[in-house]
């Protein structure tokens, strides 16, 4: 069924290859990163309006019903986790969740494929997920598909590597841009966190991508900015409170990513699937109790605290019906900053899908204001006042900038979204400080830290890039021959008169690696023929000085040439069985055209 699909799409695509055909490389790719912008946009689209449509059908359903409704708003993110985990594990058999890190390891390790499924399955699991009230975001889930639209639609027209990953690019940037309303910041959301090289012709498609999605979504949604908001003009004199909030963001996005992981891991550590579910269906249950506003996305929170209204804590938490102080606003909202890290965990853990894109935005809006309501309290009587609608704004900066450790795209998104313009010193100012103080002491961010430990991380350095992207099996050689470890020496000569290798691996009856025959090293055995019946190839062969497995890092390998000063390895598969060698000169050549395809322009 799916390779009728397939050839069914790939079908549908001949008359446009035809056409695109007629064009040169770079018109090519700007007629197809308008097609890419203009569908992610449509995704985008329907993406948010999906999960506006579900809440909606929950919250008129649930109208009068007393305590009834607040019993189902425990269960409905609950349920909203395991229709996503039924759909992922049944339905589609794959693991979607982490869209933005799936998004790189596809740049990386699978020449930026993406499965085709991807162009839609993100979208429906992060809608039930979202729309039922899990606590997680849109953004990832919808940069998976936008990503996933653009490499599959290069893949079908049959582009090379570097064209199919700006596609991939281009689909990632318009998937911010049309949820956002935001093209600038989509341009840079790739430019900062996707994409190891651009080159001044990808950066046109990147443009024409966001701004067509942009567009799709003004038409389709009107054009608005996401959060509205009523700010202050912006006073010198507070740009020492600027700087304790970019230190605070800084410090607690080193808490937020490092939380995460932590939960991840522990939760992982489970078997049973449906365990998991059940436990983080509970805690996520408690949490939202308990904590209302941790709901959903939680942007519809932020209104209040963007446009300076009054507070009702009890609709933040129930235990604002117990605590009636003025420190009681910063100190449960604190609570809640702390905690939103947990439901979104517990979220994704349980089988939800969804991304840590809108909850940084979440968290960074709530310790905006927690650090401006507290200067404010703490000054009080003093004559010194914070405008907490800028510090909300701001804040949200601040915990990209040092979540994501993207902090140009932190200040322009936010820029964007909320015509904030007038902001934009303190908006660098906080950004820049949170970016460094995270930079201290974690050097990556939440969506690279796991895969920079296993190295398949691409950089924005060529030569690190290069050696990411290639990979032994696509070099390993096998030209050269196989004598068992039990010969003769006069098996070996006759080998050796048929061949003009220079070495020869030792193996066994099974192929497993035993050693090595280099030539230089058997010389003076060559004309004893009194040896060749007593001598065996055991008792010349050689240990290798290093060996390689088929699927180590290229890093770890060229060490290993440096370390050893080796002309050429051997290479063998995790079980130790003989694939042949790999060669400096043949590394070199490799890395000569895989450099010479990324930094084309």
């Amino acid at each position: 069924m799916n390779n009728d699909l397939n050839n069914g799409v790939y079908n549908a695509f001949r008359p446009v290859r035809r056409f695109l055909g007629r064009l040169s490389e770079d018109h090519e790719m700007i007629v197809l990163s308008l097609i890419v912008g203009v569908i992610a946009g449509l995704a985008a689209v329907l993406l948010k309006t999906v999960i506006h449509l579900i809440q909606q059908l929950i919250t008129s359903n649930l109208v009068g019903s007393g305590w009834l409704s607040n019993v189902l708003y425990l269960v409905y993110p609950g349920l909203g986790m395991l229709l996503a985990l039924v759909f992922t594990r049944y339905v589609i058999r794959d693991n979607i969740g982490h869209g933005v890190t799936k998004v790189l390891l596809a740049v990386s390790k699978h020449d930026s494929h993406i499965r085709a499924h991807n162009t839609w399955s993100s979208l429906f699991a992060s809608s039930v997920t979202i729309g039922l009230g899990g606590s997680v975001g849109a953004e990832a889930p919808i940069v998976y598909t936008g990503a996933a639209i653009g490499s599959n639609l290069g893949s079908y027209m049959g582009l090379s590597y570097k064209n199919v990953t700006t596609l991939l690019g281009c689909g990632a940037a318009a998937a911010v841009a049309g949820i956002f309303n935001a093209p600038l910041a989509g341009v840079l959301f790739t430019l900062e966190i996707l994409l190891f090289n651009i080159s001044m012709t990808t950066m046109m498609p990147l443009m024409i991508s966001t701004v067509s999605a942009t567009v799709v979504s003004y038409i389709l949604l009107g054009a608005h900015t996401p959060f509205q908001c009523t700010l202050s003009p912006f006073n010198m004199w507070n740009i020492p409170f600027y700087i304790a909030l970019g230190i605070f963001g800084g410090l607690f996005s080193l808490y937020f990513t490092r939380t995460t992981m932590w939960l991840e891991d522990s939760i992982g550590k489970m078997n049973s699937v449906w365990l998991k579910w059940i436990l983080c269906s509970i805690g996520l249950g408690i949490l939202i109790f308990v904590f209302p506003v941790l709901y959903g996305e939680g942007y519809g929170s932020l209104g209040v605290l963007l446009n300076g209204g009054d507070i009702d804590l009890t609709s933040t938490s129930v235990l604002g019906l117990f605590w009636d102080s003025k420190w009681a606003v910063p100190a449960l909202f604190f609570l809640v900053l702390v905690l939103k890290v947990f439901s979104m965990t517990l979220t994704n853990a349980g089988g939800g899908v969804g991304g840590t894109f809108g909850p940084t935005l979440f968290v960074g809006a709530i310790a905006g204001f927690v650090v401006a309501r507290t200067l404010n309290l703490m000054f009080e009587g003093y004559g010194i006042t914070v405008p907490e609608q800028n510090f909300v704004l701001v804040g949200m900066a601040a915990l990209m900038a040092g979540v994501m450790q993207a902090p140009m795209t932190a200040i322009f998104l936010i820029a964007e979204i909320s015509g904030g313009y007038e902001l934009f010193l303190p908006l660098i100012i906080t950004a820049a400080i949170s970016f460094g103080t995270t930079r201290l002491f974690e050097k990556y961010s939440i969506y690279t830290k796991r895969i920079a430990h296993s190295g398949e991380l691409l950089t924005h350095d060529n030569d690190k890039a290069v050696l990411t992207l290639l990979n032994i099996r696509s070099i390993v050689k096998d030209k050269y021959p196989r004598v068992h470890e039990n010969d003769d020496f006069k098996c070996l000569i006759k080998i050796i008169s048929q061949d003009d290798s220079a070495v020869m691996a030792v193996v066994d009856n099974d192929d497993y690696f035993k050693g090595l025959i280099d030539l230089d090293h058997i010389r003076k055995y060559l004309f004893r023929a009194d040896l060749y019946r007593s001598l065996h190839v055991a008792d010349v062969m050689e240990q290798p000085v290093a060996i390689v497995y088929l699927d180590e890092r290229m890093s770890s390998v060229m060490d290993k040439f440096d370390r050893t000063g080796a002309w050429r390895l051997p290479v063998l598969d995790t079980d130790g069985r003989y694939k042949g060698f790999v060669s400096r000169s043949r590394i070199l050549t490799a890395y000569r055209s895989e450099l010479k395809a990324i930094s084309s322009d």
